[in-house]
């Protein structure tokens, strides 16, 4: 396979991981207010991505995909509302293990690995066009 090819492929994957990776950091911070409907209930838990290589067959080039979503086990916060569907008899309301800075953080980094697959299947682009300009003066 042609190595700019090669290269669009494996940018491509990125961005379809990378697409992914929003998604859950956007379901997270969504979600980052969302407690138990009754008293002692879990709230919504934290999801994570895992990534991993893929061997393409018909290319025969490792590709990135998302090998699961998972959750985060860490413990759950607690905050004092008497006041909540989701209160203890303590007054006590289990609150979601989001943290929407680490989450913001994790957003900017799938943004920016986005961007640059998004770059790296640009200039593999115009460097065929160009290769093909090249092909075509020479005629």
């Amino acid at each position: 396979m042609d190595p700019l090819v090669a290269a669009q492929k494996i940018a491509g994957s990125g961005l379809d991981v990378q697409s992914a990776r929003l998604r859950v950091v956007s379901e997270n911070i969504a979600n980052s207010r969302s407690t138990g409907d009754t008293p002692g209930a879990d709230p919504y838990r934290r999801k994570t991505v895992t990534f991993g290589s893929e061997l393409d067959k018909s290319s025969g080039i490792d590709l990135v995909k998302v090998s699961k979503v998972g959750v985060d086990r860490s413990n759950f916060g607690q905050e004092y509302d008497p006041g909540s569907p989701a209160a203890d008899s303590r007054g006590i309301v289990k609150m979601p293990n989001v943290n929407v800075l680490i989450e913001m953080a994790d957003m900017r980094e799938a943004n920016r690995t986005y961007e640059a697959n998004l770059q790296t299947i640009k200039q593999s682009r115009d460097l065929i066009a160009a290769t093909i300009d090249l092909l075509k003066a020479s005629q």
